[in-house]
């Protein structure tokens, strides 16, 4: 079942066999030849800085919410062959306020501007409709130029708040249901670890937002929710495995519970990437739908976020919870007894060799 290792005397860090092998060899045998679980330290920190630098994004820098979450008014014209910057400008000489996005949605002749601001008033909303008829002349579904093609309504603060809220609450629930069944199935170590990689994945995902300055629409919080579901599946992955490497470990002295996790992590390591990478084609496919063919910002919005999602949901599963799982296994006093009666046996192979 374990691959062979070697291991420093005491130090209970391991050097895998095979570690020779080129990196694609190491990935499909999945012989245990990546040291994750021995290199944890290193990737705790990595990811305590992964960690401060989106906390101090979201704390300083906030993030770009859209007209769901701000309020506003939002104007829409069919779009013919208009310039989005001659748009932007348009609106922003006639009421002297800068919009706050101006995008062309759909495709053919059914292509429309959406236009948001802040709240106009309604003599504001009048001068804008004004100055884009004068400016670009729409027409409307029955071919006439005419004011009525442009389109005018409010958007209130309070639903976007309303989806947050509804969001955190159903993210909580989904939390406290993930962490009962792990804690049933498997154990409470691999619980709290499951829910530490799910709390780094919204954190790294929300701070990533923040960074690039990413719009925060409804649509990003629903798709934020959606790709727990894939780390969580990917971690549960990696912890059957483990559970199945470490049964009945503690009443063997070959292999510690450190080396068993690793052995688990670089066996399910080549189906991690290739999930990863089947469910980031798609996404891929859907933005350039989304942006070249369609125009339909929701698409872009959940595409982008789940995208984010999948890669740091990869990551925490593999060099988070995994490691985790070891840290917290390892102040179980059995599991010390196990460690000290595998090194001690080494120690005396090595004194007779």
């Amino acid at each position: 079942m374990s691959t062979p290792t070697a291991v420093a005397p005491g130090s209970g860090a391991s050097t895998p066999a095979g570690s020779n092998r080129s990196l694609f060899t190491r990935l499909y045998t999945g012989t245990g030849a990546f040291a994750i679980v021995a290199n944890r330290r290193k990737y705790y920190l990595l990811t305590l800085v992964i960690v401060a630098v989106c906390l101090a994004s979201i704390l300083l820098r906030g993030f770009s919410f859209g007209i769901d979450f701000t309020g506003g008014t939002k104007l829409t014209m069919p779009a013919g062959d208009v310039d989005k910057d001659r748009v932007a400008a348009v609106i922003e000489e006639s009421v002297g306020e800068e919009p706050q996005m101006v995008q062309i949605v759909g495709t053919g002749n059914a292509r429309i501007v959406e236009v948001e601001t802040g709240f106009l008033t309604t003599d504001e909303i009048v001068a804008a409709k004004n100055a884009m008829f004068e400016e670009f002349q729409p027409v409307t579904a029955t071919g006439e130029t005419s004011i009525q093609a442009i389109g005018d309504s409010a958007r209130s603060e309070s639903w976007g708040g309303q989806v947050t809220k509804k969001a955190l609450v159903a993210l909580g629930v989904f939390l406290v249901i993930v962490f009962g069944y792990i804690a049933f199935r498997f154990e409470w170590q691999m619980s709290t670890a499951a829910i530490v990689a799910l709390l780094f994945d919204v954190i790294v995902t929300a701070g990533i937002y923040s960074l690039v300055g990413f719009e925060v629409t409804p649509a990003t919080v629903i798709g934020l929710l959606t790709i727990l579901g894939f780390s969580l599946y990917d971690t549960v992955i990696v912890f059957d495995k483990v559970e199945e490497n470490t049964r009945g470990l503690r009443h063997t002295a070959s292999h510690t519970y450190a080396e068993e996790a690793n052995l688990g992590v670089n066996q399910t390591l080549m189906r991690s990437i290739h999930t990863t990478v089947i469910g980031i084609l798609p996404l891929l496919s859907l933005i350039v739908i989304a942006v070249w063919l369609l125009g339909v910002g929701t698409l872009m919005d959940l595409a982008i976020v789940q995208m984010v999602g999948i890669i740091t949901g990869t990551f925490s599963s593999v060099f988070l919870a995994t490691p985790l799982l070891v840290s917290l296994k390892e102040r179980d006093p059995e599991i010390k007894r196990q460690t000290e009666k595998v090194l001690a046996r080494r120690e005396k192979a090595e004194a007779t060799a």
